[in-house]
């Protein structure tokens, strides 16, 4: 039996998937962590066309998505914008209460 390399780019095939990824990424509290997943995300998109969209140098997007990097909120705003997702600021969800928000999403989802 073949086996074929898992090419996760693949399944970052549209923008609900990619906000999915980041905002798991967001809720880590994390910096590291998110800015990891925005510069991964971003290389799967195409840095190129990153790049060209946000008017920003393509080494200069590297530099910046770096996860030792410390970049401008605004190039990260860029890049998310480049990806068609946006940041959204609601109030933060209780970890017992967002099990109970989880489980009851689960319960409406197979009721359908």
């Amino acid at each position: 039996m073949k086996t074929s390399k898992l090419d996760l780019s693949e399944l970052l095939d549209s923008k609900e998937v990619i906000a999915g990824v980041l905002n798991d990424a967001l809720q880590s509290n994390d910096t590291t962590i998110l800015l990891r997943t925005i510069g991964y995300v971003a290389k799967a998109r195409g840095i190129a066309q990153i790049s060209e969209i946000t008017g920003l140098g393509r080494e200069s997007l590297y530099k910046a998505l770096n996860e030792n990097s410390h970049p401008r909120f605004e190039t990260i705003l860029k890049v998310l914008n480049a990806l068609n997702v946006q940041m959204t600021i609601m109030p933060r969800i209780h970890p017992k209460r967002r099990h109970m928000v989880m489980a009851e999403k689960r319960a409406r989802y197979r009721a359908k």
